[in-house]
């Protein structure tokens, strides 16, 4: 019993290699688009588990009917028959002639779920039930979906949630579209390959060091008075135990009016103006991706800060800024290091 048991697995595996293999090849067949029209040329159907205990049982009872000269017999068995047939093309005909549109993801880092936002058009004037959406996955019999209503001449937006597998470009990966409305005997469905692409961040490590100490801009010895907020001029996160007297009250204001507790320090020491560097050789780490973690970590620190910071990654520098569009070019170098 045993030696079966441990067997079974292996079994299984070279089914779930082959069907892997088989809806791969499907899969790249079908072309990438993100706004895509249902006809019966796209769309499928099968009977479900469900459709087929019913084809079973009407089986059973032709046979019975046949053999007992059962007239009320017939007249049950092609009722239920009759009313199968009329489920299998509403069925179909309530995912056909959907016009299905995928809205480009926002970034997202390492850990957390794309947001696919699908929104789903109809042009008729007949309700449409029961759509799902969701992502094709390995395990395409449990793929959880987000199900919704199409009202008449109307739309409906559906998010579908998919876990990025590492940092970096990636192509969005396989999209379905099933009803099993109105019977749930049969399943329509369709396969669907955006080409929109979701850029993923690294995962920013979870309790970085302090800020790196700034370093002396080129021409500008002796003490040059600030003339910009986002300046560092030796500003630093504040640590335990810093005076009163060196938190920069004004950027403290802004913290505490957005709603943040962050506070900076100026150093004791600073006699030139500074600028905060990023420098991905200097961030104590040998790991790459521990590097790149405490770089993402540093932007978001930085940018919350409101300080100006430039990033120095191999073979590609960014000058100091700051700003939303600073950060994401600083996170997109990072991701696609």
């Amino acid at each position: 019993m045993m030696r079966a048991s441990r067997a079974a697995p292996g079994w299984r595996h070279p089914w779930r290699a082959l069907r892997s293999r088989l809806q791969q090849w499907f899969h790249n067949r079908l072309p990438r688009t993100d706004t895509l029209l249902l006809t019966q040329r796209n769309v499928y159907i099968v009977p479900t588990r469900a459709g087929a205990m019913l084809a079973f049982t009407l089986m059973l009872l032709l046979v019975a009917s046949i053999n007992f000269q059962l007239n009320l017999g017939y007249l049950l068995t092609f009722l239920l028959a009759g009313s199968a047939l009329v489920g299998m093309h509403v069925c179909h005909g309530n995912l056909r002639g959907i016009r299905l549109h995928l809205s480009p993801p926002a970034s997202v880092h390492v850990g957390q779920a794309v947001m696919l936002d699908i929104r789903l058009t109809s042009e008729s004037r007949r309700m449409r039930y029961g759509l799902g959406a969701g992502v094709i996955g390995e395990d395409t019999a449990h793929t959880p979906l987000a199900w919704t209503d199409v009202p008449p001449q109307g739309s409906a937006t559906v998010q579908v949630a998919w876990a990025a597998p590492q940092r970096g470009l990636h192509m969005l990966p396989a999209l379905k579209v099933q009803t099993l409305f109105p019977l749930g005997t049969f399943r329509v469905w369709t396969v669907w390959r955006p080409a929109a692409q979701v850029l993923v961040y690294p995962m920013p490590e979870a309790h970085p060091p302090a800020l790196p100490a700034g370093e002396a801009q080129p021409g500008n010895a002796g003490s040059a008075k600030a003339q910009s907020t986002g300046e560092f001029d030796g500003v630093r996160a504040y640590q335990r135990g810093d005076p009163l007297k060196s938190v920069v009250w004004k950027k403290a204001a802004q913290a505490f009016a957005a709603g943040r507790n962050d506070l900076v320090s100026r150093e004791a020491q600073s006699s030139q103006r500074k600028q905060l560097w990023l420098d991905h050789a200097q961030c104590g780490h040998s790991h790459l991706e521990a590097r790149l973690s405490r770089l993402t970590a540093w932007v978001l620190m930085a940018e919350r800060l409101g300080l100006d910071y430039g990033l120095r990654l191999p073979g590609r520098e960014i000058a100091p800024e700051n700003g939303p569009n600073h950060q994401a070019r600083c996170l997109e170098a990072l991701a696609l290091c």
